[in-house]
């Protein structure tokens, strides 16, 4: 089978979810969709909700992973987050990203606390 993109996120996150799991991080809910956008991977690491937005880049001609998260992105993400904690009650909480240039374990980079809200 070949992969095309939408496959290629989706063995991303996959692969995200897994080493975070592997690190101690517990999964809550993948692909948190609300009317503001949408959540890879919602984690508990110990008492700290743990947002996780997974990037994926084979290609930088337009830029690395981490540069594909722009200010509009993360206002996204923020906005999807406080629905979240609207829904299931505040908490500490932090905004993590995991960023790769190929789907294989070796290419992970794991930014914790990648922006603030």
């Amino acid at each position: 089978m070949r992969l095309n993109q939408d496959n290629l996120g989706l063995a991303a996150e996959k692969l995200a979810e897994t080493f975070l799991v592997g690190h101690g991080l517990k999964l809550l809910t993948r692909n948190y969709h609300c009317r503001f956008g949408e959540i890879d991977l919602i984690m508990l690491d110990a008492k700290t909700l743990v947002f996780v937005e997974v990037r994926l880049r084979t290609n930088t001609q337009f830029g690395s992973a981490g540069n594909s998260i722009t200010p509009q992105k993360m206002q996204k993400l923020i906005l999807t987050a406080q629905h979240y904690l609207q829904l299931h009650g505040e908490q500490p909480c932090r905004f993590d990203a995991i960023l790769m240039h190929a789907v294989d374990t070796k290419s992970i980079e794991w930014v914790r606390n990648a922006f603030d809200a």
